[in-house]
């Protein structure tokens, strides 16, 4: 049995990591959100860890021009990834897509009246992946806890463990903002597979 020793990198917040090498990468996680890629045919993978739903700069985040804070942001983190995707010849049915995060670990109680950082996180990722036509494989997103991920580069395998002891809780991610897209999600998937 072959003993393959990974280097271990910590992602920040508001940075990503993009490879084809096989890393053990691990972040915390408490309403940013990060995202992982992951190409099973190259065995490239990505994965951001977004501090904040979008990025205010002047240009949108296109492929041909990435402003310098966009790593920061969901939006922007989420087009960065799969620019290089498309430029490595990978097409978006390819591609592992999963999402992890937006926790509203300082809510203010049950009556707030907007959308937390978290939910907001959440909402834009669902959002970009969405109108990118990527599909989600996995999801854990939302809740009172926050996260640690390790993400295995070169499987594509996330392994999660939520801080802090929890029962099994429901989700606080305010389902009327992303309910309907992962009902109109699932039935472009099944459309998709039929």
């Amino acid at each position: 049995m072959m003993n393959l020793q990974l280097t271990q990198i910590y992602l920040k917040p508001g940075n990503i990591y993009i490879s084809e090498t096989p890393v053990l990468i691990s972040t915390l996680l408490g309403s940013c959100v990060a995202v992982t890629m992951f190409s099973p045919r190259l065995k490239a993978n990505a994965i951001c860890h977004g501090l904040l739903p979008t990025c205010k700069g002047k240009k949108p985040c296109v492929y041909e021009e990435f402003c310098n804070e966009g790593i920061r942001y969901v939006d922007c983190s989420i087009s960065r990834m799969l620019a290089w995707f498309m430029q490595h010849g990978v097409a978006r049915g390819e591609i592992d897509v999963k999402i992890f995060g937006g926790s509203d670990m300082f809510s203010g109680g049950e009556n707030i009246s907007s959308m937390t950082v978290g939910q907001q996180n959440i909402v834009m990722a669902f959002q970009v992946i969405e109108e990118e036509k990527l599909r989600i494989n996995v999801f854990d997103v939302g809740g009172s806890k926050g996260r640690k991920i390790l993400f295995i580069s070169h499987t594509g395998v996330v392994l999660l463990k939520r801080l802090r002891k929890s029962e099994t809780e429901i989700q606080k991610v305010n389902p009327a903002q992303y309910v309907k897209y992962m009902s109109s999600h699932q039935e472009s998937i099944d459309d998709e597979t039929s």
